[in-house]
């Protein structure tokens, strides 16, 4: 506790929620939407000198060495705002595959500058939509005199608008390897595709793209490891994103109801509209137990399984709930809430995009419910 009564998590989220009153705001999100630019330098730079950005970062590349129970605060409270930001995309999935990699110079360089605001590297290893686990990977990484010739086109690729390099993963005679590419190195091409949100997925294209051997970060089953144990946090805290979204849809959904009228009554005294605002409240508060107790388990998961098990629990739980939750939103808002001009759209959309990444509702049950029959499998 501090001087004035609030605990850690809840001085963060304090924290979090003044810096989104302060200029994080959705007239902000729209105008970066009609730019495409999704990411304003200036506001990364103010994540950064918060300390936001080296949350999970080890305090010798400059981070706070925090745990997943803090970047979830963060990102819950960025994801109310509906910040653009690529934070889970960096701040998470590229420093977990970072911290978990050989410990080198470049991962060394590449974490500093990244928790200093300075680098943006982000992760490009999906090539299948629906490849959960980004296992299924035709990119290529040939020998040659002092490194690796890549060959290969990566999907997906959140964060791709403002990264000035990617972690790209490949395989070279049948092991992974994690691979450091400058963005702007030859063969190298980023493709744009906007998204529902204003936001873009980055198509990484490479071709016979040179590696030096000084640009490995990690190989074999290290590489697995690292890149395995980054997406299942990742998946985690991007749900924390939508719990944010869910909350402040609902929130806008509450307040509407107490001040449209018809038929000379507000209509959130109508009975129907009560239980349906009741029914999504009780999957929000679901998903919330849900996430606060896989964030509290998943940072010491004794192996693999265990590990996926809960980050696939989170994110099959709130992004339902998200999805559920924003689209009633909209009705809830009647004619008003189908308009451009309201807020409660931009809600709808990032619940789909975050939704989507690293896994839908759909696929995480099915890799739920797979790891779960090997489980029993093996107790039999």
């Amino acid at each position: 506790m501090n001087e004035h009564g609030m605990d850690h998590g809840a001085l963060l989220a304090h924290s979090v929620g003044d810096f989104v009153k302060r200029g994080a705001d959705l007239p902000r999100v729209r105008a970066l939407a009609q730019t495409r630019a999704e990411f304003d330098r200036a506001q990364w730079q103010q994540l950064a000198d918060l300390g936001w950005l080296g949350v999970l970062a080890p305090e010798s590349c400059g981070g706070l060495g925090l745990g997943l129970a803090e970047a979830a605060i963060v990102a819950e409270g960025l994801g109310r705002a509906l910040t653009p930001e690529p934070y889970t995309a960096v701040a998470v999935l590229a420093v977990r595959t970072l911290e978990y990699s050989a410990d080198t110079t470049l991962r060394s360089e590449l974490l500093t500058g990244l928790v200093g605001g300075d680098r943006v590297p982000v992760v490009a290893c999906h090539e299948q939509a629906d490849d959960v686990a980004a296992t299924r990977i035709a990119t290529t990484a040939t020998p040659f005199e002092g490194g690796y010739r890549v060959n290969g086109q990566k999907q997906f690729v959140i964060g791709a608008a403002g990264a000035d390099g990617y972690i790209v993963s490949a395989q070279a005679a049948g092991e992974l390897q994690l691979l450091w590419v400058p963005r702007d190195v030859a063969g190298c091409a980023t493709g744009l595709i906007a998204l529902a949100d204003g936001r873009s997925y980055g198509t990484v294209t490479l071709r016979d793209v040179a590696v030096p051997r000084e640009h490995v970060l990690a190989s074999g089953k290290a590489a697995q490891g690292a890149l395995g144990r980054a997406l299942d946090h990742a998946a985690t805290i991007a749900s924390a994103e939508l719990l944010g979204v869910m909350k402040s849809a609902h929130e806008m959904s509450l307040d509407y109801m107490k001040t449209r009228v018809q038929f000379g009554k507000a209509i959130g005294s109508f009975q129907v509209l009560q239980h349906r605002a009741v029914d999504l409240y009780i999957q929000q508060e679901l998903a919330d137990a849900v996430l606060r107790e896989v964030v509290a388990q998943l940072d010491a998961a004794p192996d693999d399984r265990a590990r996926a098990l809960l980050a696939s629990r989170a994110k099959s739980r709130c992004a339902d709930a998200a999805l559920a939750i924003t689209r009633a939103a909209i009705q809830f808002h009647g004619a008003i809430g189908f308009t451009e001009d309201c807020d409660v759209g931009l809600y709808v959309k990032r619940a789909m995009t975050l939704s989507a990444w690293l896994g839908n509702g759909r696929a995480h049950r099915t890799r739920y419910a797979q790891l779960a029959a090997q489980t029993t499998g093996e107790a039999a």
